[in-house]
């Protein structure tokens, strides 16, 4: 991400791009997966909302760096290691993420549906049972205390303080938790609506997306490598962030598409038998 575009357009795309991706990490999914099926379990009204709910919470704490970087922007600039360290830190997680998700998938028992795995989720696994709607927002904000987070809104925020100091800090701030929020709320919703029909659905369902994401997160981890390790490869790359960004949006997405065509061949193959 040290590399981003110059041009204010782009720029906004891509951190809108790239806060849709960040929605869609595993560890986003696992813990809005654990607190919608608590929330539902409790009989809680805002079970379907917990995606958005984490979602404002995360992006509370992105817009408080973000705006931090844009007031002291005329005296600090974020360190050339930062991004680099920040890339690894990211490509390392995206790695456990792939492989522990693809082992649930292929190691689930038949009639249970596959529960995503994250990696951060486990170490939080205490402050989970939010009881309310605050403490689902608050689980939120906790989980963007990682490097990852932090390191990759403060590079975007300092670039954006070129196009007009703090102001463009925190419209690229909003622009990456709306990116976020969009992922988010729309994970909740559908694992609520899993969660009222546990049958084939919710089976079939959890497997494709449980295969997308470990798929997606294995996918990012070796760009990521091949970007740090080839120059000629990182140049190419450099081009088509925004077009790496929306592949990776489209890939996850269109999981969800399938996971409901798979389920919806599922009763129309029972009543034509």
């Amino acid at each position: 991400m040290n590399d981003l575009p110059t041009d204010w357009g782009a720029l906004a795309a891509l951190v809108f791009l790239l806060g849709m991706r960040h929605g869609f990490d595993a560890d986003h999914l696992a813990a809005i997966d654990g607190l919608t099926r608590l929330s539902s379990r409790h009989g809680r009204r805002y079970a379907r909302w917990c995606g958005a709910l984490f979602s404002l919470g995360h992006g509370a704490v992105v817009l408080a760096i973000a705006a931090a970087v844009g007031l002291a922007s005329e005296v600090w600039t974020p360190p050339p290691w930062l991004d680099a360290f920040g890339a690894w830190v990211s490509i390392v997680f995206l790695l456990l993420v792939g492989v522990v998700n693809l082992r649930a998938v292929l190691s689930a028992d038949p009639a249970q549906p596959v529960a995503l795995v994250g990696v951060k989720a486990p170490l939080l696994a205490r402050l989970l049972p939010a009881g309310s709607a605050a403490g689902v927002a608050a689980v939120g904000a906790l989980f963007a205390l990682s490097f990852d987070t932090l390191s990759q809104t403060a590079l975007f925020a300092a670039t954006a303080t070129h196009f007009g100091g703090t102001r463009a800090a925190l419209a690229l701030g909003a622009l990456f938790v709306l990116g976020m929020l969009a992922s988010d709320g729309v994970n909740g919703w559908w694992i609520a609506r899993l969660i009222a029909r546990a049958d084939e659905v919710a089976l079939l369902a959890s497997r494709v997306m449980g295969l997308a994401v470990a798929g997606v997160s294995l996918l990012v981890a070796a760009l990521g490598i091949a970007r740090l390790v080839s120059p000629a490869f990182r140049s190419w790359g450099d081009e088509r962030e925004l077009a790496f960004g929306a592949v990776v949006v489209g890939v996850v997405g269109a999981s969800y598409l399938v996971a409901r065509a798979l389920a919806a061949a599922v009763p129309a193959a029972r009543e034509a038998g």
